[in-house]
């Protein structure tokens, strides 16, 4: 396992005045750079990424891998996935354990996959052939999800485990979308939580959600509600001191207000007995 980072934000354009120019730095160990804002071979983007890579550590989390999907893998996007990473050396690279669109067609969404052998083994594969093309281990994160598949034989913590343990890659735990999809669905998340082999947990995600009225989404624009921070504590009980990083998408608030939530998950994490921190 890498060593620990203690607790992180997302990388988001408005924020760089007060990251990059303050007199002070910014209560924040490290940063999550969403992979395709940076792919660019110029210009802005890479350069402020550079001046933040400087004085942090970063992980890159990418939303276009689609490790789910029947598509031919992208090489040259992961060429130039590969490419960046050898330049910004990040802590690890992350992406989402889902299909992205279908005949070359990107839906532009995070969609969920039927939990079954079949389809357990083509993702398997396809993790193995990414990990050797970049020459690392991957962290895929489990996505929420707002309908399900009849035809799904194992439950989503068991199809998450079970990739995990049979690709040898590791897992991006978000808190937010096993709350979301829990409820969505209407099975236990303390259990999904409990099934997880901890030693595969690389990092956490917390966010906020928003509802349609029949159903929760998981639009990253609103503060962390207490059923989630509920969780977090369950999670971190549980798996000890894991890397964990706040998402913030739209309607994003001034800096210090995601730093107030940031330190309220390190009060979190503060409380955790010494003997039950993960090693």
């Amino acid at each position: 396992m890498t060593s620990l980072l203690g607790f992180g934000l997302g990388l988001r354009p408005v924020h760089y005045p007060d990251i990059l120019d303050a007199a002070q730095r910014p209560r924040i160990d490290w940063f999550e750079a969403i992979t395709e804002n940076y792919l660019v071979p110029g210009g802005r983007p890479p350069a402020n990424l550079d001046r933040v890579r400087r004085d942090w550590p970063v992980v890159l989390h990418g939303v276009s891998l689609s490790i789910g999907g029947t598509d031919p893998l992208d090489l040259g996007y992961l060429a130039q996935v590969r490419s960046l990473a050898q330049r910004i050396d990040p802590a690890w690279i992350s992406d989402h354990l889902c299909w992205t669109g279908v005949d070359g067609a990107n839906l532009h969404d995070l969609l969920p996959l039927p939990y079954r052998e079949d389809v357990l083994d083509h993702v398997v594969d396809r993790i193995r052939r990414v990990q050797d093309f970049l020459g690392r281990r991957l962290v895929l994160e489990n996505v929420s999800s707002y309908a399900a598949f009849r035809e799904s034989d194992l439950t989503e913590w068991e199809f998450v485990s079970l990739i995990a343990a049979r690709a040898d890659c590791d897992l991006l735990l978000d808190v937010n979308n096993v709350y979301v999809s829990a409820c969505n669905h209407g099975f236990d998340a303390h259990e999904y939580i409990a099934a997880l082999p901890p030693q595969r947990i690389r990092q956490i995600h917390l966010a906020g959600h928003s509802t349609d009225g029949d159903r929760l989404i998981d639009t990253h624009d609103a503060p962390i509600v207490e059923p989630v921070w509920d969780l977090y504590r369950h999670t971190i009980e549980r798996l000890g001191a894991v890397p964990t990083m706040i998402e913030r998408d739209d309607h994003i608030p001034a800096l210090a207000d995601l730093i107030a939530e940031l330190d309220r998950a390190r009060r979190i994490a503060a409380r955790v007995p010494v003997a039950s921190l993960a090693a």
